[in-house]
């Protein structure tokens, strides 16, 4: 399934930028990077479990916020994209954790 992954991390002090570098490492591990803090994954239920784990235990919830938005297997028609960078396709790519 395709699952769309942004996040906004406190950065005012060091140690919000270390949690928005290790957001992100974690984010790269599962699908690529299409704006700053978004990401396109494309994952399996049990990686989903992982993805999630991870980057709650990554985040401070009392600065940071999390969103996954779920696209499913029948995404084609549901993303379109305008303008400059290229987008992988997720389905030759799939990533083995």
């Amino acid at each position: 399934m395709l699952i769309i992954v942004s996040y906004d991390v406190a950065t005012s002090t060091e140690d919000g930028e270390k949690r928005l570098r290790h957001v992100a490492k974690i984010c790269q591990k599962y699908g690529q990077r299409v704006q700053n803090s978004v990401f396109e994954c494309q994952v399996e239920a049990v990686q989903l479990l992982g993805l999630r784990a991870e980057l709650l235990k990554a985040m401070n919830a009392e600065h940071d916020s999390l969103r996954f938005y779920f696209l499913g297997n029948r995404y084609d028609a549901k993303v379109e994209h305008y303008g400059v960078g290229d987008s992988r396709d997720l389905r030759k790519d799939t990533l083995m954790v």
